[in-house]
Order: structure tokens, then C-alpha cells, then sequence
């Protein structure tokens, strides 16, 4: 008698899910984009910006990004999507053009939920982007103060300001010295 395995949900993901997340490709209208904000949105606007990288360095060209966050009010706001998604180019890098969100009122600072899928991972990883200019706030987040002294800083994103306007670095490594810290959802 032979046995047949079944395929688990986590290894079912391919890439025959590119209809799906990236509709442009076939003539459609994407589902999200890496643009979150329009020029009317109310708010500090900012770029997000980054690489993706594996455990040996090397930048990881496939790769989605999505993003979730609160409007510059703390809350959804009107004009913000709230949700962003960007696939890495060659060099592994990302970006998205939104605002920087308010604080939430629950103690926690300002902060982008992020998401990252790709090749090669069973399941998508969560972590949550943290602004450097907030340093008050991220000393009294309760998230944060769950994370190791040492590697709290792979979640604070750098703000630089720049001819284009502000833009925050963050890097993302799945794995290996300097992983980015991940959590269990």
C-alpha cells in the first residue's frame, strides 16, 4: 500500500499567486501599491526605504513587502490607505511613499506593522518598523520593551532628510547577525 503526503497550506504558496499580488503584470488594477498617501493626505509625508537581505548579506530580489499602519491621526485616516505592498527589485530594495502615523493612544508608539514573504520561507514573517525621531515613545513601548536591549535598534528605522523630502532606512535581515527581530502573531 502507498501512502500519499498531502501538501500543507504554507508550502502550497508559489508563485502561481502573482494574479493575485500583482495584478498590473496581467492588465488589472493592483489590489495595493507601495503609494499610500496622496498628495492631499493629511500628515508628515515620508518614504520608507530599504533592502532585504538573507543571512549571508545578499539581497533577496523577489521578495513582498506589505505594510500596515495608522494614518497621522493614530487612526485610519480618511485619504491613507492604511495598507501598502511592494515586491524588491533586483538589488533587493523597497519603498513606500506614505505618512508618518500618530501616535496610537494605547501606549504605543508611532509605528508601521510590517510583513515579509519570500521564496524559500514556509510562512511569512512580522515585525514593526519604529521611527528613530521617537525616542520618548519607543522608551514606553510595550512591544518594544519586550525586545532584548541589543537588538532592539533592527527595529528603529533611521530618518534622514533629503533633497526629496523625509525618508526613513529600514533594512530588513531574515536571518543571521543583525536578524531583524520577528514576532510570533
Amino acid at each position: 500500500m502507498t501512502q500519499t503526503l498531502k501538501q500543507t497550506p504554507s508550502q502550497t504558496v508559489g508563485p502561481y499567486f502573482a494574479y493575485a499580488w500583482t495584478p498590473e503584470l496581467y492588465g488589472r488594477r493592483p489590489l495595493a501599491t507601495n503609494r499610500l498617501a496622496t498628495h492631499d493626505t493629511a500628515g508628515e509625508h515620508i518614504r520608507i526605504e530599504g533592502i532585504v537581505t538573507d543571512g549571508e548579506g545578499t539581497p533577496i530580489r523577489d521578495c513582498v513587502v506589505e505594510i500596515w499602519q495608522a494614518g497621522a491621526d493614530g487612526k485610519h485616516a480618511p485619504g491613507a490607505a492604511g495598507f501598502g505592498r511592494c515586491g524588491t527589485d533586483d538589488a533587493g530594495r523597497y519603498f513606500f511613499d506614505t505618512v508618518k502615523p500618530g501616535p496610537h493612544g494605547d501606549g504605543h508608539a508611532p509605528h508601521v506593522a510590517v510583513t515579509v514573504f519570500a521564496r524559500g520561507m514556509l510562512s511569512h514573517a512580522f515585525t514593526r518598523l519604529h521611527f528613530s525621531d521617537e525616542a520618548a515613545a519607543n522608551a514606553e513601548d510595550p512591544v518594544l520593551a519586550t525586545v532584548p536591549d541589543d537588538r532592539r535598534d533592527t527595529l528603529i528605522a533611521q530618518r534622514a532628510e533629503t533633497p526629496g523630502g523625509v525618508v526613513y532606512r529600514f533594512d530588513i535581515r531574515l536571518q543571521g547577525d543583525r536578524e531583524t527581530v520577528f514576532f510570533d502573531c
